[in-house]
């Protein structure tokens, strides 16, 4: 094999995300025994500074890591949290809302959908009606749907699930170290997210972080499976172990890069790069002629933008035309999510891209990839 042919192309996809130098050296770093004190160098650092990027104390919360990604946290909670005999309710606002409900129905669970149009944001009053005509036990919510770049108010969605007596679940994968969760005052009985997004490391974890309650409500799930079952993960955890052999090269880049990002870049300059970010993009979506913010006002993500493509665009020449001219500058642009972006164009409707500004891209990085991709809008 000659990986000279591989491409090295500045990512502004919605993940993975571009990996530091720093980060990508720490692979090359020692393996090590999950089972020995060596676990504890990397993984008690680890999860002190998972719970500072979650905004909780070491009583609110426990957490694990799950060999896999969000999707496979996400199983996790549906496994370990819904009973047979109760009914999960599933709200989407996109593709990965859908995907909780699939998820739910593939694991044999009774499963309600309530769906939202793409682009627009969760409307609490028909949450309500849904609780109160399906009497679930779970719902579920994404909190940043990286479909449409929809940032959903997870809180206001959590608090209402409480005042009927249910429990929440919330997808956090692909805003999970991108701004200030607000786990503490949200209350969710689980949060459920991943490495390769925010963080801007490889994929290969879930992270899940577990309420008392979510313990609680375990204890009554007859049939949690192995990896799945969050009490067997908790099990582990609390030794800061997973509770299968984990990705050790991946531990060692977490260890590396949750460092740098509470103790060097620290975490309010972070979030505060994002916010600037997502001002810039939305900036330069205003100036090109034709072209929209896809997402609804008030609820746009701030690590992605979904923009909307002018008539005569299509999902076609987003990928196959435009992707490979930016490829050819260097960059691997997003054409968007393949799946909606069929499913607008059958409906009449003009496809979408998106900009990717999380993880470790920088606000003069951004700008320049803003100018090249306006040249090219330009050209189709």
């Amino acid at each position: 094999m000659n990986t000279s042919d591989f491409a090295e192309l500045k990512m502004f996809i919605t993940g993975p995300t571009l990996i530091r130098k720093e980060v990508r050296e720490a692979g090359a770093l020692p393996e090590f025994g999950h089972r020995d004190k060596e676990n504890d160098k990397r993984c008690v650092p680890i999860f002190k500074n998972l719970k500072k990027l979650a905004g909780i104390s070491s009583n609110e919360y426990e957490l694990f890591l799950i060999n896999g990604s969000g999707s496979t946290c996400m199983e996790a909670s549906i496994r370990s949290l819904v009973r047979d005999d109760e009914t999960v309710l599933n709200i989407s606002v996109g593709a990965f809302g859908d995907l909780y409900h699939n998820i739910s129905k593939n694991n044999g669970k009774r499963a309600e959908l309530l769906r939202f149009p793409n682009g627009r944001a969760v409307e609490l009053a028909r949450v309500r009606e849904a609780l109160e005509k399906f009497k679930p036990g779970v719902l579920t919510v994404t909190h940043n749907e990286t479909s449409t770049g929809v940032l959903n108010n997870v809180m206001a969605v959590c608090e209402l699930a409480r005042e009927y007596g249910v429990l929440s679940v919330v997808d956090g994968v692909s805003i999970f170290g991108g701004m200030d969760i607000g786990l503490a005052e949200a209350k969710p009985a689980m949060y459920c997210t991943s490495t390769q997004k925010c963080l801007a490391l490889p994929a290969g974890f879930g992270i899940g972080f577990v309420s008392r309650k979510a313990l609680e409500k375990a204890e009554t799930v007859s049939v949690r499976g192995h990896t799945t079952d969050i009490l067997r993960q908790i099990s582990k955890s609390r030794s800061h172990q997973a509770l299968t052999t984990p990705n050790t090269t991946l531990l060692n880049q977490m260890a590396v890069q949750l460092d740098y990002i509470i103790n060097d870049e620290g975490m309010e300059a972070r979030f505060a790069r994002y916010a600037k970010m997502q001002g810039m993009v939305e900036q330069w979506v205003e100036a090109q002629d034709g072209y929209e913010l896809f997402a609804q006002e008030g609820y746009r993500s701030p690590v992605m933008t979904a923009v909307r493509a002018p008539e005569g665009v299509s999902f076609g020449t987003l990928k196959n035309v435009l992707k490979e001219r930016m490829r050819e500058r260097g960059y691997l642009f997003d054409p968007g999510y393949g799946k909606l972006n069929q499913e607008l164009e059958a409906a009449g409707e003009r496809s979408i891209f998106r900009i990717g500004h999380m993880g470790d891209i920088m606000p003069d990085m951004l700008e320049d990839y803003l100018e090249e991709l306006g040249e090219e809008l330009a050209r189709l």
